[in-house]
């Protein structure tokens, strides 16, 4: 057993204190309790212990005796797999949470890191389990799912045999588990420590880079270039450091590939995400042949009406020349998403006000605080929480409703268990791309004035843009930097030059990058925690725009099919989540037809000029 130091044992942060902010009013902040009262908690140090003797009892039970088991049995094997998946999934939940609240804290650090070390070992004595289901012969397999006690687990079964093809010997994959804490897992860690403890110097402060990248939309444009230079140096100062990052992992994940047979890089992610490699490379291909359809039809109308021949790359999300941009005050930004909620489904809407009637939410940002947003699950047998980092932005009202709908897609999803909760990639970005676009819409269909039209209606394209185009151009990037990292170790300057040609292609010539951008693809946290996850918000989008035409053609009880979908969780795959709604994913030409909502957006806009 690692034991908790006593330093760890001792030490109980001081709770974050809800901010009152003179513009944005009362910002709340998240209270861990459900999960555990402190680090020093009892009830921790039990849980752990009884999770560990319960884990040594499962392995002495069931370890080598699932090919003779009735189906029964191995239903019964199966819950208590779950019960214990459900326990460390809290445990793990809770120390993630604590440690994104402050990563620059040594403490919380600490125990994070232990928490890590301790549920491995506890991992360590259930990982026979899923390699014994793999080898089960398929005959046999099969005569034991009559069992409907197992029957019902079978989504969860057939997700785990999907990787048989490419398991490795029980003595590698206990080794492989055991090492990631001090192999890929320590050089994740180093990735967010060093980014939350980086400063970026602006207007003689020393901002976060949550803060700092926030002045990139900034009305002002001394402002967001100062930010712009200042993001890119800082950066550039630590480019090597993060060079040996990317480069290590992705390595790493060229070794575990090669081993578990994998042919491309992407495609151990898309196995994840039950989703075949060649609906990925169609999502990718519609993209990217319309980026001048879309990116760079949009791009070179905003320069036309910022007065320039061409966009510095800091004008990429600068507002409209026209705009007038005043904050939003968090109770405004919560009043708006849960009204666009509740216009489509009370029942959305209820769940929806769960997170801000509860201490779900933890909105302020604060040094040491991890950057950008997050919707966490936990476990089913608790409830999700949201990390915002809220400025008062429009940007950041349709980051509130994107969360949420992840945050109201996760609580539903719940009832399915801890082993068959948790939605495929493909679909997970559903909700919350679902949410923002009916709060969106709602907003859209108030204005009445052409002046703010225009202007919404160009924050949605970007907002498009940033989604679709611009997150195929990631999965680009991360395609090339790998296939690159194969030959040999890359310079600084190697990723940087895939970095610029990505961007290029992608955003078009209407936009100038300078030579400092090209350090700008290191802090991208999504490259270094979950390698071809980006695809999916590009999946979401296209998949949301189909659902949403669908939506406004439907008769009654479109929002009881949505709903469904969103309780399924991980119990069915998308296929048959979305055949209710006549779509299929798989269709060549669905994702043109996602496309198209973008096309017409900038033909509106056009037309407005």
């Amino acid at each position: 057993m690692l034991p908790v130091s006593k330093s760890v044992r001792s030490f109980a942060p001081a709770k974050p204190k809800a901010v009152e902010d003179p513009d944005l009013g009362t910002l709340p902040v998240w209270d861990l309790k459900d999960l555990y009262k402190g680090m020093n908690d009892k009830k921790l140090e039990r849980d752990l212990v009884k999770l560990e003797t319960e884990a040594a009892k499962f392995r002495k039970r069931f370890e080598g005796k699932l090919k003779r088991a009735r189906g029964e049995r191995i239903a019964k094997a199966v819950r208590d797999y779950e019960v214990l998946s459900d326990g460390l999934g809290k445990i793990m939940s809770f120390a993630g949470l604590l440690h994104a609240g402050n990563m620059t804290d040594p403490e919380i650090s600490q125990f994070f890191q232990t928490m890590k070390e301790r549920a491995t070992v506890i991992s360590s004595e259930t990982l026979f389990f899923t390699l014994e289901l793999n080898r089960l012969d398929e005959a046999k397999y099969q005569e034991k799912l009559q069992v409907p006690e197992l029957a019902h687990y079978k989504p969860w079964l057939s997700e785990v045999r999907s990787y048989k093809d490419h398991q490795l010997s029980d003595e590698l994959e206990a080794f492989l588990l055991e090492q990631s804490v001090s192999g890929r897992g320590a050089w994740v860690r180093l990735f967010d420590e060093t980014m939350a403890s980086l400063r970026f110097p602006f207007q003689g402060e020393e901002l976060t880079s949550a803060v700092v990248l926030s002045k990139l939309s900034d009305t002002d444009e001394k402002v967001r270039k100062e930010a712009a230079k200042s993001v890119g140096k800082v950066l550039g100062d630590n480019i090597n450091l993060f060079t040996l990052i990317t480069n290590t992992l992705a390595k790493d994940k060229e070794i575990a590939n090669r081993w578990r047979k994998f042919e491309r890089p992407v495609s151990s992610k898309n196995l994840d995400n039950q989703v075949e490699d060649e609906v990925v490379d169609a999502l990718a291909k519609s993209v990217s042949d319309g980026y001048s359809k879309t990116a760079h039809r949009y791009y070179a109308l905003k320069a036309k009406w910022m007065g320039k021949e061409q966009l510095e790359y800091w004008d990429r999300n600068a507002p409209l020349p026209t705009a007038n941009e005043t904050l939003v005050p968090w109770g405004q930004a919560k009043e708006k998403v849960l009204d666009a909620y509740y216009a489509f489904s009370p029942d959305l809407g209820d769940v929806g006000k769960l997170f801000f009637d509860n201490a779900w939410i933890d909105v302020p940002t604060r040094p040491g605080k991890s950057p950008g947003a997050f919707a966490h699950p936990t476990v089913p047998s608790a409830h999700p929480y949201l990390l915002l980092n809220y400025q008062g932005k429009t940007r950041d009202v349709m980051t509130l409703a994107h969360e949420l709908g992840h945050g109201v897609h996760q609580v539903l999803a719940g009832e399915q268990g801890a082993l068959m909760a948790g939605t495929p990639l493909t679909l997970a970005e559903t909700a919350s791309v679902f949410g923002e676009m009916l709060t969106f819409r709602k907003l859209l269909a108030e204005q009445t004035d052409p002046v703010n039209r225009k202007i919404m209606l160009a924050g949605k394209v970007e907002d498009m843009i940033n989604t679709v185009v611009r997150q195929i151009a990631f999965h680009q990037f991360e395609t090339a930097l790998h296939d690159a990292r194969k030959e040999s170790e890359l310079l600084p300057e190697d990723i940087g030059s895939i970095w610029l040609k990505v961007q290029e292609d992608s955003l078009g010539p209407a936009i100038r990058w300078d030579d400092e951008y090209k350090n700008f693809w290191s802090y991208i946290p999504h490259f270094i925690h979950s390698p071809f996850y980006v695809y999916a918000y590009a999946f979401g989008d296209c998949l949301v725009n189909s659902l949403y035409a669908v939506y406004e053609n439907a008769e009654e009880g479109f929002a009881e099919k949505y709903l469904d979908m969103l309780r399924a969780g991980g119990s069915k795959g998308h296929k048959e989540l979305l055949a209710p709604f006549g779509l299929d994913a798989s269709d060549p030409n669905f994702w043109d037809q996602g496309l198209s909502l973008l096309s017409r957006f900038i033909d509106e806009l056009e037309e407005m000029d």
